[in-house]
């Protein structure tokens, strides 16, 4: 399976993808590569809840630091804590290993319908 082909985009770099009950949100290959080699990722608590386009996580490589914002309203129900203590390896894969936080998405069907295609994402950042 080519995780891109079901992920979803927003245009400030964030990607989700939407399971059964459960989303992914990270960051995207493309944000990964323009910013370089990371050194610090700050990632929220379980239990937190972000309403769409609301900073969740903050990150910082050797260019620059940058917030990350939540593509769709929901809850950390899960956080991948071993990104914390080893930042860099995003660099090595942003998507199946590199994901940030798994969330219950509490919006409706209308928080995911300005998102992007991968495909579309692409486009816009090229």
């Amino acid at each position: 399976m080519n995780f891109t082909d079901d992920i979803l985009c927003t245009k400030s770099h964030e990607y989700i993808l939407k399971g059964e009950e459960l989303c992914t949100v990270g960051l995207t290959d493309y944000a990964i590569e323009q910013l370089g080699d990371i050194v610090f990722l700050e990632l929220p608590e379980v239990g937190d809840k972000f309403a769409k386009g609301e900073t969740f996580a903050n990150i910082e490589s050797v260019k620059a630091a940058s917030e990350i914002y939540m593509p769709v309203s929901g809850e950390i129900v899960e956080v991948n804590t071993a990104l914390i203590d080893a930042p860099e390896a995003l660099n090595e894969d942003s998507y199946e290993n590199g994901w940030l936080v798994k969330i219950k998405a509490t919006g409706d069907d209308e928080d995911f319908a300005d998102l992007l295609s991968y495909s579309e994402y692409k486009e816009e950042v090229e």
